[in-house]
């Protein structure tokens, strides 16, 4: 009997492993996240295989939860699995890498900020730092209405407005109706920051900016608020820098915005 070694079979696993980190890079070109799935045969013209290996393949990693099989079409796109483990890896960094700009935007606006993402219908706080060495905690885990909140229309800026209705009901939100709450998004997106005076809180004002992901999405926000007091005569202003914070958070998440031509300037 011929005993098969730890060495001989590495490189079958490891072939094994790129053949389905290929199909994997399939489902998540640009091809497949437009049309909403792959099936078999075009996944393996893509990759270069056999249509029965390429099944195989799917069958093992549906199995798993790391790609998933839609039951009318039946083409196959990234499961909730492998999206769940970038969701915490993501998670992970976003804080990690956010902490120190945070700190820095504290000192410079000598208020407290926080890092919040949208959870459902509403605003979850993930950090709150202030410009000293020490973490301020009253609102990490809590939970506010996004509607009311500059965090929140900063959050919903990539939503559309059946999104919205879709999110929130055609009851609207609270006392603001969603075509309200559409224009106050907009609006957040053409200055590059969201703004609340006393909305959210009678005396509290603040500011929210956009972090984006590699792909562009926005995936956090960061937030400034204070007692109107402190900070009301110079909101815009602690607007600008907040969103100035967030485009470096950004840019260490791999963001790259998307280059301007200067005006008369034509592509030949």
């Amino acid at each position: 009997m011929t005993r098969v070694t730890e060495s001989s079979t590495t490189p079958q696993r490891g072939h094994g492993l790129r053949r389905d980190i290929d199909l994997l890079e399939a489902l998540a070109s640009d091809e497949a996240q437009s049309a909403g799935g792959l099936g078999v045969v075009r996944l393996a013209q893509l990759v270069g295989r056999e249509k029965t290996q390429v099944s195989r393949a799917l069958k093992a990693l549906t199995a798993e939860g790391i790609v998933e099989r839609d039951p009318d079409t039946l083409e196959y796109r990234l499961g909730w699995r492998l999206f769940s483990m970038v969701a915490r890896t993501t998670g992970n960094r976003l804080v990690r890498v956010a902490e120190p700009v945070m700190h820095a935007l504290c000192a410079e606006i000598e208020e407290t900020s926080h890092l919040c993402v949208l959870s459902d219908r509403e605003v979850l706080t993930l950090l709150s730092v202030s410009g000293h060495s020490f973490r301020v905690h009253g609102w990490e885990g809590r939970g506010v209405p996004a509607w009311q909140t500059s965090a929140g229309r900063v959050l919903l800026a990539d939503t559309t407005p059946d999104e919205l209705y879709v999110r929130f009901g055609t009851a609207g939100t609270g006392e603001l109706a969603v075509p309200e709450v559409w224009r106050l998004i907009q609006e957040a997106v053409r200055l590059g920051y969201a703004r609340v005076d006393e909305e959210f809180e009678a005396g509290l004002v603040g500011v929210s900016a956009p972090v984006r992901d590699f792909r562009g999405r926005v995936v956090a926000a960061i937030n400034i608020s204070a007692p109107k007091s402190r900070l009301g005569r110079r909101l815009d202003q602690a607007g600008r820098t907040t969103a100035a914070a967030a485009a470096r958070v950004s840019a260490l998440m791999g963001w790259e915005p998307p280059r301007t031509l200067p005006r008369g300037h034509r592509l030949t």
